[in-house]
């Protein structure tokens, strides 16, 4: 599987993927959403920010799944995974209240950024809101400039 993700601009998350500082991608649900089950390691994802093409991709080390999440467990995993997850230390307080009332919790540990050649994507079928697309093959959703 080919998947995709779609990051918030303002975080300028891509940048510190691709400098090292970011090894992992969290993604915090109430409800199982892609790539909940869907991701296995080995596989790529390819990383965009919002409003962007497609710019970056990497390889997935592994990937850890939490369900059941309270506060205590939320706060648990930001302190032990947050610095992998490119958030400073000072930010971690900031990223447990948007994540306190959270379920599930997947890390995506990533290896190998690269650059790519920036392409669009075509989401119909996926919602506008969609953040995360899992496809069988980038080339079934890629859109040639």
């Amino acid at each position: 599987m080919d998947h995709v993700a779609i990051m918030r601009k303002s975080w300028r998350l891509t940048g510190k993927i691709l400098g090292g500082k970011k090894t992992i991608e969290s993604r915090w649900y109430k409800s199982r959403q892609a790539p909940w089950d869907k991701i296995r390691r080995g596989e790529t994802v390819f990383f965009k920010d919002s409003g962007e093409p497609v710019s970056l991709r990497a390889q997935v080390e592994k990937v850890i799944q939490f369900s059941d999440l309270n506060p205590v467990r939320v706060r648990e995993i930001l302190r032990r995974y947050g610095d992998e997850d490119g958030i400073e230390k000072e930010r971690i307080g900031e990223f447990y209240d948007r994540f306190k009332d959270r379920k599930y919790c997947i890390l995506v540990f990533l290896r190998n950024p690269r650059t790519v050649r920036p392409f669009n994507i075509d989401k119909k079928g996926f919602g506008n809101m969609t953040t995360w697309i899992a496809v069988e093959d980038i080339g079934k959703i890629k859109i040639d400039s």
